[in-house]
């Protein structure tokens, strides 16, 4: 028997942050369905996300409600693996946090390693610093004298500090990234990392802090806090026990086949992530994907311009299979997406209650009405069925291309491509029409057999994106082995029993009265 494949994917680790927006739940989505297709597939998956709880930025916020920072981190963990399993349904196998013992133990090892290896060295700092973004900046690094990132103000910094020999990594990460043309993802970014940043030349970076004291410290130097950016990457080795006792899960996982992060802090992650594992002598990850933001009417949602929108209100009306649709349908990876809550009613009108919700309850209907339940075993095919089936196989093939490169925007729009193939199929076929002539029992079963069939098969293909979604429909088909649910079984028409009983449930998505909703909203 072959081995089981691994497969690992991480998200960027969230900042404690008591505001996390639907901004925020796209990318924890998106490796949450990436995760979740590799299980279907088979593959021996490793989902990691958590919380970057150190820093300027926390110790500040934790002061200004007169708390403790670990009190403060605390707090805002367990709202955040609330939002994340019991609200979005997020499926991870590790939560870190960098507040940890085991992953502060290790960045203390890392840091005395590189010190050890001549890679990190004292010497004095001064420039400019972003707190909110935890970053060092240059007069020319800045967009009209604030943070190029979030367009915030900096702060003049001095201080001895420890550095790490970042230029020394400069032409081996050129080399890299110009030789594994898929290790930056999109392309754009690529180019704009070795454009931008490595072409023109890299500085070393500074990575210890003495201004103030949540963080890490550097264990053979006390008053030095361990730089947070240093801290914070390191959470996807420390997580598989790399440095420790036992290192199998990191002798099994790593390296990293996807790490997903925002476009914001790509350079992260492609520039000091892999000098800093260069000089480990340690793996670099397969591949960093870099998405785009989710803006509302074009503006990147923040707290400080007033436009977020909570991500447990919207579940709480639409339920979190609507919600994470929407999110997959409507933003295609690597590019900006934008959200309103017409293009959300929309797409739950249109996709969900139109097409998939109308397919399951009309196929459903029909087999109650005309044969009480339970299709007859002798059955007929009629003039649409190789279309209908050629359209669903041809659907399920490309979905798959485009889900292993997590594109599911255009993965979803194959699979919808075949919903209403299938409600075209009821249209053309009129079991109605069937029915009334009489006569012709053979060849309606037969035409509610491709329903339902095609609606299984359906199931299989949008479990990744809709987790909940696909136990409705199997319940109303009675459909119970495994053996009927997993991929591989999707790419086979004429599965289900000849002889299948239905038995109709609720209405998986109802019609949104989109004005009344619209006003209601507005009142929130």
């Amino acid at each position: 028997m072959a081995e089981q494949k691994t497969f690992y994917i991480t998200t960027a680790i969230y900042y404690a942050n008591s505001n996390l927006h639907i901004g925020h739940s796209y990318e924890i989505v998106l490796a949450d369905v990436m995760a979740r297709y590799k299980k279907l597939r088979g593959y021996d998956v490793k989902f990691l996300t958590g919380m970057d709880e150190h820093g300027q930025k926390v110790e500040r916020a934790a002061a200004a409600e007169d708390i403790a920072p670990q009190q403060y981190v605390d707090a805002i963990a367990d709202a955040t693996k609330e939002l994340f399993c019991d609200v979005l349904g997020i499926d991870y196998d590790i939560f870190i946090r960098t507040t940890d013992e085991k992953h502060k133990n290790t960045v203390k090892k890392i840091f005395k390693t590189l010190y050890d290896k001549g890679d990190i060295y004292k010497s004095d700092y001064e420039g400019l610093y972003c707190i909110p973004y935890e970053t060092f900046y240059t007069e020319h690094n800045l967009k009209v004298g604030k943070c190029p990132e979030c367009d915030r103000g900096v702060e003049p910094v001095k201080e001895s500090s420890y550095f790490f020999r970042l230029s020394k990594y400069q032409d081996r990460l050129i080399e890299h990234i110009e030789n594994n043309p898929d290790f930056i993802q999109p392309k754009s970014r690529q180019n704009e990392m070795l454009n931008n940043f490595l072409r023109p030349g890299l500085e070393d970076l500074c990575v210890s802090r003495t201004t103030f004291k949540w963080g890490v410290p550097v264990e053979f130097d006390p008053e030095h806090v361990i730089y947070v950016w240093v801290d914070a990457l390191t959470n996807y080795i420390t997580a598989l026990d790399y440095l420790g006792e036992d290192d199998v899960l990191y002798q099994k996982y790593w390296p990293a086949d996807v790490q997903l992060v925002g476009k914001d802090i790509v350079r992260f992650h492609t520039i000091i992530w892999p000098a800093l594992l260069m000089a480990l002598g340690e793996p670099l990850p397969k591949q960093v994907a870099g998405h785009g933001f989710l803006n509302i009417d074009g503006k990147k949602m923040g707290k400080s311009i007033g436009n977020v929108v909570d991500p447990r209100v919207l579940v709480g009306r639409y339920g979190a299979d609507a919600i994470r649709y929407f999110l997959m349908r409507e933003v295609v990876f690597g590019q900006d997406g934008n959200f309103t809550n017409e293009a959300l009613i929309g797409r739950i009108n249109a996709d969900l209650a139109n097409d998939l919700g109308n397919l399951l309850s009309r196929t459903v209907g029909m087999v109650e009405k005309y044969f009480g339940g339970q299709l007859p075993a002798a059955q007929a095919p009629t003039d649409f069925d190789e279309s209908l089936i050629n359209t669903g196989l041809t659907a399920v093939q490309n979905a798959e291309g485009y889900f292993d490169k997590m594109q599911f925007s255009y993965a979803l729009n194959e699979i919808w491509d075949f919903v209403r193939r299938a409600n075209k199929y009821i249209d053309e076929v009129m079991p109605w029409q069937l029915f009334k002539e009489g006569g012709k029992e053979d060849v309606l079963a037969g035409s509610l057999y491709m329903l339902a069939e095609s609606l299984r098969i359906i199931a299989a293909v949008i479990g990744p994106v809709m987790p909940n979604t696909p136990a409705a429909i199997y319940s109303q088909l009675n459909i119970a082995g495994d053996e009927l649910k997993t991929w591989e079984s999707a790419k086979k028409f004429g599965l289900l029993a000849r002889d299948a009983r239905v038995s109709k449930g609720d209405i998986v998505f109802p019609r949104i009265d989109i004005k009344k909703e619209l006003e209601e909203l507005a009142g929130i």
